[in-house]
């Protein structure tokens, strides 16, 4: 007999995501880099993204990150790979202007590092704090009503093979519909709380 796939198999893959979550703070690269280490750096990172060097430059000119250091070849420094670690969790769900809007509740004007709220490190470093916290609740919160997902399968009246396919089916529509409902959540709070 097949082995089926089960929410189990949901949360092993939940804890192997959370094994390869957020670089700290203190492991991005200390010295500054060229565009191009940034781009391989992120790329290396977050391997379902492909940054450009146009993408990086788009959100410099959008000021939704800040311009590299004047005058220097290696102008990106630790402050830059953040932001961008950071945008890449926004990137899926927020637009370049919701972006902006974020960075701006914290950080003011992008470019004027003297009027930020927050330091980028802090940011950064509670960023990965909520995530880690986010990723253990996921894992120990139950994702779906188990009950619920198989009444829904049987009432189908499918045969076995297809039954696994369609319980399959419906765990994805779940997380789907869970992530949308969040990404709403999420682009309603910035759009409700425009500070311009």
């Amino acid at each position: 007999m097949e082995d089926t796939f089960t929410i189990n198999d949901i949360i092993k893959l939940a804890e192997e995501i959370s094994n390869n979550n957020l670089v700290p703070y203190e492991d991005l690269p200390k010295y500054d880099l060229f565009l191009s280490q940034v781009i391989d750096y992120l790329n290396d990172k977050f391997t379902d993204e492909k940054y450009t060097n146009n993408i990086v430059q788009n959100y410099i000119k959008s000021e939704v990150i800040t311009k590299p250091e004047d005058g220097k070849k290696r102008g990106y420094t630790k402050v830059h790979l953040a932001q961008l670690v950071l945008l890449s969790y926004m990137r899926p769900i927020l637009t370049t202007e919701e972006m902006k809007k974020v960075m701006k509740l914290a950080f003011n004007e992008i470019n004027d590092r003297n009027d930020d709220i927050i330091s980028w490190e802090d940011a950064y470093k509670i960023f990965a704090d909520i995530q880690d916290e986010s990723l253990s609740e996921f894992l120990t919160a139950p994702l779906f009503n188990e009950s619920k997902l198989e009444e829904r399968v049987k009432s189908l009246n499918l045969e076995g093979k297809d039954e696994e396919r369609i319980r399959i089916f419906l765990m994805v529509m779940t997380l789907i519909a869970q992530a949308s409902v969040i990404k709403k959540l999420v682009q309603k709070i910035v759009k409700e709380y425009d500070i311009e």
